[in-house]
């Protein structure tokens, strides 16, 4: 690929080639093997538990120990008959056995379908009946879900793990006297299925006789959640390696052997199985594990006591951090934190400003996909982050903007169209959709489905999804900038944005804007909803255009997210319509 014409390669920070070609040509879970084999005794894992008296306790595993146990499931599923290309569910949030089960089912051959422990049982069926998926290994607690929805699946056995396996001792203990049978993880296992534990001592010391190589699908990664009905992007080994060490290479600067990672960001999205898993995996670091990062004192209470060099996360995450009581206070120390990429959703300037001021760190406002897992953008570590910016395409990745009209004229630097982009870790497909997989992937281009821009020096921007447009009085609306606008208010804590049915019945078939707006604590009671709405409109009147601002306001608790801090808003486009049934008793007439 010829890079002598691309503006974005001059605004690298030293050090960073154009091209990182020939990437490692060994499936993902070589990182695991070499990280091993270079760094046995390095910490891999971290759990951790708060008890009363006790204070933080910790429980570790070594790169040798993950890696001879991953070595053990493998088998374990080769002897159960996993045939090479099958699909295996894992369904558990962000602890040691996650770690294991991805390591283990792609040493087996295997390819990791995971998919969100708290899904409805309807929607958890719906994607394992889709991939086809012969097993599951799951949490305990999910155990039950999964056996009710069985029968609608191709799942042949569970292996179940029970959450306190990896807790720290007393921790463990404490968990099985008060909290095991009560919040129901203690289950008993029909006949087919298999405990974690069981599986790995009768193994122990065995590997599976099964060559991968990086030509082999490595993930299901199910999107489109946002959009409606989920697809299933396929992508391989290769394409994950080489994100890996696009990654790598983008933020090579950071020393991770002390502190390493904290891994709060889902690891069964792609952006935590890539940016988070594969990245510390590949660089023999820890991870400290967090399995619920809405617990916001978790997250910073583990900042504080193992100090983690690298922070992956989405702006809801880091707002909520900027906002903790403990943080505001100055309880907790959040220095150690040196280089964040926020992903997911648009970063608010003044949630970034803010981080950088408490930690000290960078927090990089970056870009990407499950089409191409997981990121293609990220503003430079050392060099210039522009506001609102995406930044610069990572070494590999190729860019255009394109005519929103026709789909293939490239628009003029500085004009809006749609992304597309081409690298070296697109996906090859969604599972069984050829005409989505058509639409997706054109003559080896990603059409990303995101309206953006690029400025003179190659810094990319994000304006909007293309399917978020709203239509205003004949000008097109992006939701994305009014609430970057909005969100800027001292009291707004989150915005959303969304175009709704006009309520008007002599405007039917035309389209309005609302907000959603959650209010910080400590503004509550200080500011009603009234003058809140007041002072919105009028820095709305400041930097928006007359019909981009909202006139119809909601003032609510939270806002319905994806797991990975992705606003929902068809879901606020539906509460609307949910309102407005219960308004007129049932009628949207």
């Amino acid at each position: 690929m010829d890079y002598s014409d691309k503006p974005w390669i001059k605004r690298y920070d030293p050090g960073i080639p154009p091209s990182l070609e020939p990437y490692p040509e060994h499936p993902l879970h070589g990182f695991l093997e070499k990280s091993a084999q270079e760094h046995p005794d390095n910490v891999a894992t971290l759990m951790t538990a708060k008890l009363p008296l006790l204070g933080r306790q910790q429980a570790t595993l070594t790169y040798r120990q993950v890696n001879e146990a991953a070595d053990a499931l493998a088998a374990a599923l080769v002897d159960m008959g996993l045939k090479k290309g099958d699909r295996v569910a894992i369904v558990m949030p962000n602890i040691t056995q996650f770690v294991i089960s991805f390591y283990g089912i792609l040493k087996a051959g295997g390819v990791v379908a995971a998919t969100n422990p708290t899904y409805p049982p309807a929607k958890m069926q719906e994607q394992l009946d889709d991939c086809d998926a012969r097993f599951a290994i799951a949490m305990s607690l999910f155990y039950p879900a999964l056996k009710r929805i069985q029968a609608g699946t191709k799942l042949e056995s569970i292996i179940a793990t029970n959450v306190k396996e990896y807790l720290p001792p007393a921790a463990k203990f404490l968990f099985s006297v008060a909290k095991e049978k009560k919040e129901g993880h203690a289950v008993e296992l029909q006949p087919g299925d298999h405990w974690f534990q069981d599986i790995l001592s009768r193994y122990a010391g065995q590997k599976p006789n099964v060559e991968v190589g990086p030509e082999d699908i490595c993930i299901f990664q199910y999107t489109g959640g946002t959009t409606g009905v989920p697809k299933a992007a396929m992508s391989q080994h290769k394409a994950l390696v080489a994100n890996t060490v696009q990654m790598r290479t983008w933020l090579g600067e950071v020393d991770v052997s002390e502190g390493g990672f904290l891994a709060a960001i889902p690891l069964f999205h792609v952006y935590g199985m890539v940016a988070v898993l594969s990245f510390a995996i590949s660089m023999a670091a820890r991870m400290i594990m967090v399995p619920n990062a809405r617990d916001t004192t978790e997250v910073v209470e583990c900042i504080h006591t193992y100090k983690p060099a690298i922070f992956m996360g989405v702006p809801a995450l880091y707002n909520a951090v900027n906002n903790h009581k403990g943080v505001v206070s100055g309880k907790y120390d959040l220095s150690s934190i040196e280089a964040c990429i926020s992903g997911s959703a648009p970063l608010p300037p003044v949630t970034k400003q803010r981080f950088e001021e408490l930690t000290g760190g960078k927090l990089l406002e970056g870009f990407g996909m499950s089409e191409a897992p997981t990121a293609t953008h990220c503003n430079p570590l050392r060099g210039e982050n522009r506001t609102g910016s995406i930044g610069l395409p990572f070494p590999d990745v190729e860019c255009r903007i394109v005519s929103l009209d026709d789909e293939v004229t490239d628009v003029p630097v500085g004009d809006v169209g749609e992304l597309v982009l081409r690298g070296p870790q697109l996906m090859v497909g969604y599972h069984k959709l050829p005409t989505e997989t058509a639409n997706a992937l054109r003559d080896g281009w990603l059409y990303t489905g995101d309206i953006a821009r690029m400025d003179e020096d190659g810094y990319f921007y994000i304006v909007d999804r293309k399917k978020d447009m709203v239509l205003i009085g004949g000008f097109n609306v992006y939701p994305t900038n009014v609430e970057r606008v909005l969100s800027a208010h001292p009291a707004v804590l989150e915005i959303g944005v969304a175009g709704i049915p006009h309520p008007d019945p002599e405007k039917v078939g035309q389209e309005a804007l609302k907000a959603w707006v959650v209010i910080k604590d400590e503004y509550k009671g200080k500011i009603t909803p009234e003058q809140l709405q007041k002072e919105l409109i009028e820095l709305g009147k400041e930097k928006l255009a007359r019909y981009e601002i909202p006139t119809r306001f909601a003032f609510v608790d939270e806002l319905p997210k994806t797991t990975v801090g992705k606003v929902l808003r068809r879901e606020l486009v539906r509460m609307e319509l949910e309102e407005r049934e219960k308004e007129t008793g049932g009628s949207t007439e």
